[in-house]
C-alpha cells in the first residue's frame, strides 16, 4: 500500500466518524448528561462498532448486500427501530430533572456505556456499505493482512478520538449548566434529531 493510499484512507475514515449522525448525537448527549469518563467509555463502544462494521466490509458484506438487499433492508429496519426506541426514551424522560449533586454515582457502568456505544454504531448498517466503499477505492486485493490490521487501528483511533472530544466539549462546566436550565428542550431536540436519524436508517 503506497503512502498516498494510506493518506487517502485516513481521510476519509475521519470524514466518516466526524460526518453527524446516532454516534456524535450520543456522545454529545452522553457527555452532557453523564460526564467525560462515560462518554469516553461510550466512543470506545461506537469505535469497536465502526471495526466491526469494517471487518465485515473487508469481508464482502457490502457485496452481499448489492446481492440479497432485502438483507440490509432487515438490518437497516432493525437499527431504525432502536435509534426510534432511544428516541422515545429520551423523550419520555425530558421533564425528569437533572441530578446535580457532586456526588452522585455514575448514572452507567463501564460496560453498559460501551455497550450503548456499541449497538448505537451497529444499528447503521449502512455503515459497512461506507467501509466497503472506502476498502474498495483504496485498498488492493494483495494488501498483507498486516496492513489491514493497521487500518482497522486508523478507524478504531478515529471514531474514539472525535467521539471522546465530542464528549468532553459537552461534559464541561459551562456546557453542563446550559443544559441543566434547559434540559427538556434540549432532551427533547436530542430525541427528535434521533428519531429522524432512525428513520433515515430505515427509510433510505
Amino acid at each position: 500500500m503506497t503512502p498516498g493510499a494510506f493518506a487517502a484512507f485516513s481521510g476519509l475514515v475521519v470524514l466518516a466518524a466526524i460526518s453527524p449522525g446516532p454516534a456524535v448525537l450520543m456522545s454529545a448527549r452522553t457527555g452532557l448528561t453523564e460526564g467525560f469518563r462515560t462518554g469516553a467509555l461510550l466512543a470506545m463502544g461506537i469505535a469497536t462498532g465502526a471495526v466491526t462494521w469494517a471487518l465485515a466490509a473487508v469481508f464482502g458484506l457490502g457485496l452481499v448486500f448489492k446481492a440479497a438487499p432485502s438483507l440490509l433492508w432487515a438490518l437497516k429496519l432493525a437499527g431504525g427501530a432502536y435509534l426510534l426506541w432511544m428516541a422515545v426514551t429520551l423523550w419520555r424522560n425530558a421533564a425528569i430533572p437533572f441530578d446535580t449533586a457532586d456526588t452522585r454515582a455514575l448514572p452507567r457502568s463501564p460496560a453498559s456505556a460501551f455497550r450503548l456505544g456499541l449497538w448505537t454504531n451497529l444499528s447503521n448498517p449502512k455503515a459497512a456499505v461506507v467501509f466497503s466503499s472506502i476498502f474498495l477505492g483504496t485498498i488492493d486485493p494483495s494488501t498483507p493482512a498486516w496492513v489491514l490490521g493497521l487500518l482497522l487501528a486508523v478507524i478504531f483511533v478515529s471514531e474514539t478520538t472525535w467521539n471522546t472530544l465530542v464528549a468532553r466539549i459537552f461534559s464541561l462546566d459551562r456546557t453542563r449548566a446550559r443544559y441543566i436550565s434547559l434540559k427538556s428542550l434540549i432532551d427533547r431536540s436530542f430525541g427528535g434529531m434521533l428519531a429522524l436519524l432512525g428513520l433515515k436508517v430505515a427509510l433510505t
